[in-house]
């Protein structure tokens, strides 16, 4: 038996997310399918976590068992030649037999992207969030900063369902232009929240409109409650971009 670790990298916006759905397609459905016709084993795939519908992935992580003698090298050919072009396998490599990709993730960085102009991109229209509106990136960065360390992140969770505890740590957060109209929100964390990354997001945006203050965004945080500026922003600009082991 071995145990193979792959890197997948995916435009999320033809897929109703990561994990399989009885009402529609998912990366993982199209991965297990695809390695099912090549190694002819029913073979599950386990990724480091879900990302939701929409949501794209510069190197999501996941793993499977198998009994196949075929190379690494080769597996990653005949699955990338058996897979849509909006996914693909970037490495496969044998590991240890008790790797899990999900339960051994110290970590995950998520970025999202803003494109602050008044029109939208054409090749990046389902990559990016458009937001024609005047962004305070000063305040905005201000108000990020308040989510480093260990905090109920309560406020910003679209479902607590599943989870024995809203309270997550920021290791790490980062508000950036990196280019004329571009702006990326990098954010690490030892677990995230279904929805918080979105939902901090759209939170920002409004600190960033002015229609919040950096401390408005400290209450929202604490009171551990939502409130009408607490909004998700659209699964396009999301991306998981890297899982730290």
């Amino acid at each position: 038996m071995r145990n193979i670790k792959l890197i997948i990298e995916y435009d999320g916006s033809n897929y109703l997310g990561w994990q399989r759905q009885p009402q529609g397609l998912t990366i993982q459905e199209v991965l297990e399918n695809a390695l099912e016709k090549i190694t002819k084993e029913k073979t599950v795939v386990i990724g480091s976590g879900r990302t939701d519908s929409g949501v794209h992935a510069l190197a999501q992580v996941a793993n499977f068992k198998t009994q196949s003698a075929m190379t690494t090298i080769r597996l990653q050919k005949a699955v990338n030649s058996s897979i849509p072009k909006d996914i693909v396998v970037k490495s496969a490599e044998d590991v240890d037999l008790n790797f899990h990709a999900q339960f051994d993730a110290k970590s995950k960085v998520y970025t999202y992207k803003i494109l602050n102009r008044h029109y939208h991109s054409a090749l990046e229209r389902q990559r990016t969030w458009l937001i024609p509106d005047n962004l305070n990136l000063i305040q905005m960065q201000k108000a990020s900063e308040l989510l480093l360390g260990e905090h109920d992140f309560r406020a910003f969770a679209l479902s607590k369902l599943g989870v024995k505890t809203t309270v997550r740590k920021v290791l790490n957060i980062s508000l950036q232009q990196r280019a004329e109209s571009l702006l990326e929100l990098e954010i690490e964390s030892s677990g995230f929240l279904k929805g918080m990354v979105r939902l901090i997001v759209g939170t920002l945006v409004h600190v960033g409109k002015g229609k919040i203050a950096p401390e408005d965004f400290r209450t929202i945080l604490q009171s551990r409650e939502k409130t009408h500026f607490v909004r998700s922003a659209p699964p396009w600009g999301l991306y998981l971009k890297q899982v730290k082991y």
